[in-house]
Order: structure tokens, then C-alpha cells, then sequence
């Protein structure tokens, strides 16, 4: 498991760095910001990517972690804004999980508010 870095959009432009990703990695809390996670597949396979849900439910049952298909070969997606209020209540981090790793990259994208 590895804490993603967030890499700040700015007026002169981004070139993102990608990284593997692990099967599991994490992501803190932005504040002043909205962060996307740009997911690139290069596998044969089709890879989940789940943003794990560590609340509950105002219920109190178990909520549900949204996910996203990334297609195969040249697939990508940016998926976000990502939600603060589903991070782990005891760490503070959104976890994310990944069905396939190999010749999978992520960058963590953060778009200052103005």
C-alpha cells in the first residue's frame, strides 16, 4: 500500500507523473481542493478500480464503494472529485484497491478552488 502524492494543477500547466499502482493505495484528505485520480491501463485485462467507503450509512449499515471499469490495453479514466467524507474515520484516508496491477499507472490530481 502506498500514499498517493497529489500533484497541483497550475495556471502554467501540469505534466503529470504516473506511477504503478500497488493492489491497494491511499489517498489524504485535500482541503481547498478537489482531487481526481487519473487512471491509465495498459493491461489485457480490463482493470476495477474501487474507491473504498470506510463510513457507514446515516443507518448505520455498511456503505457502498463506488466503482470504475478502466477498459483494457489503452484504457483511461480521471475519476473524481474524490470524496472526503469517505475516508477512514480512524486514518483519515480514502482507500483505493485495483483488480489488476500490472502495466497499471495512476497520477493523484489536485485542482485548487478558487
Amino acid at each position: 500500500m502506498a500514499l498517493l502524492t497529489p500533484q497541483t494543477v497550475v495556471k502554467t500547466g501540469l505534466q503529470p507523473t504516473y506511477s504503478a499502482v500497488n493492489a491497494s493505495d491511499t489517498i489524504a484528505q485535500a482541503s481547498g481542493a478537489d482531487q481526481f485520480l487519473h487512471v491509465k491501463n495498459g493491461n489485457a485485462g480490463a482493470c476495477t478500480v474501487t474507491l473504498v467507503d470506510g463510513g457507514k450509512t446515516p443507518s448505520g449499515s455498511a456503505a457502498v464503494s463506488p466503482t470504475v471499469s478502466v477498459p483494457a490495453t489503452t484504457g483511461d479514466r480521471m475519476i473524481g472529485p474524490l470524496p472526503n467524507n469517505t475516508a477512514d474515520s480512524t486514518t483519515g484516508l480514502l482507500t483505493v484497491t485495483y483488480s489488476v496491477t500490472a502495466t497499471v499507472t495512476a497520477a493523484l490530481i489536485s485542482v485548487p478552488r478558487v
